[in-house]
């Protein structure tokens, strides 16, 4: 919402909350009924100057005058659905370059709430890409599913390359998720799709040095530190269904390991612990996906994620610096800001 000009009265001759002493009145009159024209009226300088038998020059200078004496002053109006102040608050909490909060029914479920927070990402980023973007993507997240399919199809480029960030290879039943959700994201902003060729997760070390070696693989790794933006959903530790049916989630017993070392959530597949520091080890060595520290260099990481389990992994996320952009719906960021 642009902000609004709003003309002041002036009363008893002074000018509210000013020290400034009027001019006589005739002036202080015109200037007041120049400014109620221009602002409350939406009249042309032009006209105004016409009307009042005045030159155009002394139009402009009578506003300019208006509005350093305080006669005109200017308020922003946040429209209904709009959580401006809330934006702010998180931003200034968690140090977000940008916070963008979606609002969504407090009794909504987590179906809904995905939907609404992908709706609110999708229109992100269609007022913010600037057209040479080259943006990397997580591959198995629901919210960002949603996301797509709430994108509309751009007249011209938003963008030059999407490139998974995370192995796309997954179990047939489930291999469209990972595949449709960088396709059309690529085809709705006019970029070219760089897919990983790989699971995002493989039995050990060595399988995954083997494939990382490969020449695909290697053309993917280089693009990954040339990225200008990442968008990624955030996961807690206990998988999303869409995960779980990939063949890409932890299993059972590691995702107790994990909890032991004080796991919270992951981008990725990185996973962190609360104070966003990585939790490193055997496991982190088996996985396919942008290294941690290509990742951080990015200069636009946005998280987009909401709902009650991944209030521990937003967290985590932001005050590790894994996000320093955030697309959330109203109840969560309402939660992350009280605790």
């Amino acid at each position: 919402m642009l902000p609004r000009p709003v003309v002041a009265p002036v009363i008893g001759g002074d000018v509210p909350g000013t020290s400034y002493t009027p001019p006589l009145d005739g002036q202080l009159r015109l200037m007041t009924k120049v400014a109620r024209m221009y602002h409350e009226h939406g009249a042309r300088q032009a006209d105004i100057a016409l009307a009042l038998n005045i030159s155009q020059a002394k139009v402009s200078r009578l506003l300019k005058r208006a509005a350093s004496v305080g006669i005109v002053r200017t308020t922003v109006t946040v429209a209904p659905g709009l959580y401006a102040e809330v934006e702010e608050q998180l931003e200034e909490r968690y140090g977000l370059a940008e916070a963008v909060v979606v609002d969504v029914d407090p009794d909504a479920d987590e179906r809904e709430t995905i939907a609404a927070v992908g709706a609110g990402a999708a229109a992100y980023l269609e007022a913010t890409l600037s057209g040479s973007d080259r943006i990397g993507v997580s591959s198995w997240s629901q919210t960002l599913l949603a996301m797509v399919d709430r994108m509309r199809p751009s007249s011209s480029p938003r963008a030059s390359e999407v490139v998974q960030l995370l192995g796309g290879i997954g179990v047939p039943e489930v291999q469209g998720h990972s595949h449709r959700l960088l396709g059309e994201l690529a085809r709705m902003l006019g970029a070219a799709p760089i897919y990983v060729h790989a699971p995002g997760i493989v039995a050990g070390r060595d399988i995954r040095d083997s494939l990382l070696e490969g020449a695909g693989m290697q053309d993917v790794a280089r693009r990954w530190q040339h990225l200008t933006m990442a968008v990624m959903g955030i996961g807690g530790i206990e998988p999303s269904d869409v995960l779980s049916e990939s063949g890409n989630a932890f299993p059972a017993d590691e995702r107790r390991v994990l909890l032991d070392d004080g796991a919270v959530g992951d981008i990725c597949h990185r996973v962190f612990r609360a104070d966003g520091s990585v939790v490193r080890g055997e496991l982190d060595d088996r996985i396919i996906a942008i290294p941690v520290e290509d990742l951080l260099r990015v200069p636009r990481r946005l998280g987009v994620a909401g709902g009650d389990r991944k209030i521990a992994a937003i967290r985590g996320a932001m005050a590790g610096g894994w996000v320093n952009a955030l697309v959330t719906d109203l109840s969560t960021a309402e939660r992350l800001l009280a605790g």
